[in-house]
């Protein structure tokens, strides 16, 4: 999930010295955007001698749609644990094998069998975090680890509150606000949602994924909001803080996988084993600043990262988070009615 926010092309190239060998090869990478580390593409290129390019999206309905058309020429995308069971299903991914390569003794015990990718044969994780509410205390001294920050504002915060347009994240967080489960098809329950989606948002002032300069500015004062990015936010404006809803808040993980029309097929294998070595997973995680789900990365991160309490969720509110799965085609059906509805 997580930061995410360009939707340009980026393209990332050696430049090779005068009497350097040819380029062994391509890889493009489909990725959120402001997401990739230049100097972990940068060490990729040197190490195997490869070109990268990388493209960005905005949204895991995004990534899909794209690649669901075909002729896109992308060999990696990096989509979310709640969303690869779909692209399985379609077909989409390449099985890779992870399990079976070098550094794959690196991926911490937690990750190594998870149930979007039994056995670890299509995925490796990018980065993994939360999805809470980031506040400008400057101007809110109430409780922050509340998903009422955005569902039943202060007025201090009213129409300066942003929230991410996407729908899991946001599903989850009103779902389990208004008592419910995640995942959960309890139309009952769901109506409650809708109705408190509908009433609240004409208390926000977007829902916009670009929100790190806007709460640096003050142009918003608060946000529904990935920790990563919000830790980012907070090394340039003390006074911003992340909350984690105590009401309940989603876990996710965002995976490199290889397409099943991939052309540099070799290359992304390359990619998927060079990022689960400790030391360039670091590099992942000091950008965009997420865990990463590497062991022995920790020893190469920012010292800031160790203790951030973006990063290090509170024992008091560790209870209320649950990781993100695919929901049942029942509930996502009723979800993207809502969603739809909450468009308008």
């Amino acid at each position: 999930m997580h930061w995410k926010l360009t939707a340009t092309a980026l393209g990332l190239t050696m430049l090779a010295a005068p009497g350097a060998a040819n380029a062994e090869g391509q890889l493009n990478i489909y990725n959120w955007g402001n997401y990739t580390n230049p100097e972990l593409i940068e060490k990729f290129e040197k190490e195997y001698d490869v070109d990268v390019t990388i493209t960005d999206y905005d949204s895991n309905d995004t990534a899909l749609a794209k690649v669901r058309q075909g002729g896109h020429g992308f060999d990696i995308v990096v989509p979310s644990a709640s969303v690869i069971p779909i692209w399985l299903d379609e077909g989409l991914l390449m099985e890779t094998n992870p399990n079976q390569m070098e550094n794959f003794k690196y991926m911490a015990d937690r990750w190594k069998d998870v149930p979007f990718d039994p056995g670890r044969k299509y995925t490796v994780p990018w980065q993994w975090g939360t999805t809470g509410v980031t506040v400008n205390t400057a101007d809110y001294d109430g409780d922050i680890n509340t998903s009422a920050i955005f569902l039943d504002p202060p007025p201090e915060l009213e129409g300066k509150i942003n929230v991410v347009p996407e729908m899991a994240d946001v599903m989850h967080l009103a779902i389990t606000y208004m008592g419910g489960e995640p995942c959960t098809a309890d139309k009952e329950v769901l109506k409650k949602v809708r109705d408190k989606l509908l009433e609240a948002k004409p208390k926000w002032i977007s829902m916009n994924y670009g929100n790190i300069e806007a709460m640096t500015k003050r142009d918003f004062l608060a946000t529904v909001n990935w920790n990563g990015a919000s830790l980012r936010m907070r090394e340039q404006d003390p006074k911003i803080h992340y909350g984690y809803p105590k009401e309940g808040y989603p876990i996710w993980m965002d995976n490199v996988s290889v397409l099943k029309d991939a052309q540099n097929v070799e290359n992304a294998k390359l990619f998927q084993n060079f990022i689960m070595k400790p030391e360039n997973a670091a590099l992942i995680s000091a950008f965009a600043k997420y865990a990463n789900g590497i062991d022995g990365s920790e020893e190469f991160l920012p010292e800031e990262m160790k203790t951030a309490p973006e990063i290090v969720v509170p024992e008091e509110l560790q209870s209320a988070g649950s990781f993100m799965l695919t929901c049942p085609q029942e509930a996502r059906d009723l979800y993207t009615a809502i969603w739809t509805e909450l468009q308008k």
